[in-house]
């Protein structure tokens, strides 16, 4: 297997992998032996909307994947622990070399200031236009992460940032919350986020450091699926785009089948509510909004997963029920207003795994639910938050003012986050 530094200095080279599209930037992060980054700027003048999406770190396909995960836990996979990674829809993993915990928290940061200046500009707005900032993030870097990439972006300070952690569903959660006032977390704030974000510039998106938090696993599974990656757009609430309804439920995983390490603040029980989400103003321009966890008696584990069928069972019952809920609500609204031709142009699902979205897809058309779910992120492994806004950004492009768009977040905990939306134009 190349090393680091062969690796970095040959990328464009590497058949098939998100740094060798002809559209992506990619520099050296001046960290530890150098840290690849690559970015894809996206933009789509007709509706208004830009963002930004890369991945940081080595690229590993699945035929070079198993040896570095052996050449990290110091054991050999054994041929029933090896998944078969093509048929899950991933072809390529982003890894980083050994880190020091100080030099994980420079290159996410500055992963996370780059990608906010790179969709600021990818939708032709100057950094100090930026009103707000909302980032899910599964297991943070550090607890103020948002606050720093923001600061490091050149963000104002006066500019509202943030954080959702509520594992993969972070970032449709995110935009939820900048869209649907009468979701339960925005009638616990003091101001409702959606009714103040309507009209402003925000940035919505996810980013996964999950490199840094797969050292530590033990977990073949979790080890082989998850990788690096972040996506962020920018959207004028109420212009470019419209909130039509949305929803989201909690289910706690009492069995453990995806648990997951609380690495930010929770009280690690449900409020008076019997909420498992607990909302939190750190400041004047703060917001937290932190799902509970079912964590690992391991306290060394930052991940632990059950067998494949349990994690499709999980996902796939409940992400339905979640989906159907809101899709007849959308179609109500249909009725409502006289548009009961209209339907919904693609779904922007969370890239679990291929067969988890296949067989969703499946039990969503027996009951006459039939919305285009694309698979779009064969080269980046499962990125948790950091999937759904990659996936909307690249497809992005064949979208048109008034298409309208259902964005399906799920992921441990449980949670699930349902939106459709209007795009409206520049």
């Amino acid at each position: 297997m190349m090393g680091p530094e062969s690796v970095a200095g040959n990328l464009i080279k590497t058949v098939g992998s998100f740094f060798s599209r002809p559209q992506v930037r990619v520099e050296t992060l001046p960290i530890g032996p150098g840290i690849p980054l690559g970015i894809e700027q996206v933009s789509n003048p007709a509706v208004g909307i830009g963002g930004a999406y890369g991945a940081w770190g080595i690229p590993y396909d699945n035929a070079t994947l198993p040896q570095l995960l052996e050449e990290r836990m110091g054991l050999p996979l054994k041929p029933e622990e090896k998944l078969n990674l093509d048929e899950l829809g991933f072809l390529h993993r982003h890894h980083l070399p050994p880190l020091t915990d100080e030099e994980h928290v420079q290159v996410e940061v500055s992963v996370g200031a780059r990608l906010l200046a790179a969709a600021a500009q990818a939708c032709g707005w100057a950094m100090s236009e930026i009103e707000a900032v909302l980032i899910g993030v599964s297991i943070p870097v550090t607890e103020d992460y948002v606050e720093r990439i923001a600061d490091e972006a050149g963000v104002p300070d006066s500019a509202l940032k943030v954080t959702v952690h509520k594992a993969c569903d972070s970032s449709v959660a995110a935009l939820n919350l900048a869209l649907n006032p009468d979701l339960p977390a925005n009638r616990r704030l003091s101001h409702n986020l959606a009714e103040y974000l309507r009209g402003k510039k925000v940035l919505v998106g996810g980013i996964e450091g999950l490199s840094r938090v797969l050292r530590l696993a033990r977990d073949k599974q979790a080890a082989q699926l998850f990788g690096n990656g972040a996506g962020i757009f920018g959207l004028i609430p109420g212009r470019t785009m419209k909130f039509l309804v949305g929803g989201a439920r909690e289910a706690y995983d009492a069995e453990g089948v995806l648990q997951v390490r609380m690495t930010y603040p929770h009280s690690r029980r449900p409020n008076e509510e019997g909420s498992l989400v607990e909302v939190s103003e750190k400041g004047e321009h703060s917001v937290r909004v932190a799902g509970m966890m079912h964590e690992p008696e391991d306290i060394a584990s930052p991940v632990e997963m059950a067998g494949p069928m349990g994690m499709v069972k999980l996902f796939v019952r409940n992400g339905v029920e979640a989906v159907r809920g809101v899709y007849q609500s959308y179609r109500d609204l249909m009725a409502r207003t006289n548009m009961v031709g209209r339907d919904i142009a693609v779904a922007i699902v969370h890239h679990a795994n291929y067969k988890i979205n296949q067989l969703k897809e499946k039990q969503l058309n027996k009951e006459g639910i039939k919305i285009p779910m694309p698979w779009l992120l064969s080269d980046f492994g499962n990125v948790s938050a950091a999937s759904n806004m990659i996936a909307f950004l690249r497809q992005l492009s064949n979208l048109r003012p008034g298409d309208h768009i259902l964005f399906d977040g799920f992921g441990a905990g449980t949670y699930y986050d349902v939106v459709a939306v209007e795009l409206g134009s520049a």
